[in-house]
């Protein structure tokens, strides 16, 4: 099967969109209501939409996590795990993940994105770097909601971490379970990677 562009997917997309009686509408915002334009075109694709509702409602829809405003959260969220707040200029949260080994996650948000991720191991532990990286750019894709990136950590050099992203409105439902999914991805990773590290 030939590979089709991004360009036939995004004609498609679009096609759907007008199938469902949707029309397109350009407007002109500020920079800084993008995240409320989308929520509410959101809910305006959907059926019974109500475009009258409140505005305090809108709002809550819309509202972003604050890494310090997560860590609260996250306290009676359900989540088996120890939880520190990292303060600094970018505040992080630091997880240790209990049902997993006490797997080291680390959150925090970033603009409009939360981030979880933990690290995997360091380039050194790699046996055949190359081999390596074509073998997690083929396999990555089999844990759902994660993937794998290469990061330099200064002075201890590159690492191989895991992470997952979802939207700073996301519910705190939604983030848990990023949070666990990746705990439970980095375990796998490990064990179908073994193979290539020393």
């Amino acid at each position: 099967m030939k590979a089709k562009s991004s360009a036939h997917y995004q004609r498609e997309f679009r096609k759907r969109l007008r199938e469902m009686g949707l029309v397109k509408k350009e407007v002109w915002i500020r920079p800084e209501f993008a995240k409320q334009l989308q929520a509410i075109e959101k809910q305006l694709r959907e059926p019974g939409a109500n475009p009258t509702a409140g505005a305090m409602d809108m709002e809550e829809r819309v509202k972003s996590w604050t890494t310090a405003e997560l860590y609260d959260a996250l306290a009676g969220a359900g989540l088996n795990a120890e939880a520190e707040f990292i303060d600094g200029v970018e505040p992080a949260i630091h997880l240790t993940m209990n049902d997993y080994g006490d797997l080291p996650v680390f959150l925090t948000v970033v603009g409009d994105q939360i981030i979880a991720e933990s690290v995997l191991w360091s380039v050194s532990d790699v046996r055949d770097v190359a081999a390596f990286n074509e073998m997690v750019l083929r396999t990555h894709k089999y844990f759902p909601l994660s993937t794998v990136s290469l990061d330099n950590l200064g002075d201890e050099g590159d690492y191989y971490h895991m992470f997952g992203a979802l939207s700073a409105t996301s519910s705190l439902a939604n983030i848990v379970f990023e949070i666990e999914v990746l705990a439970s991805n980095v375990i796998q990773a490990t064990e179908a990677y073994s193979e290539h590290l020393k």
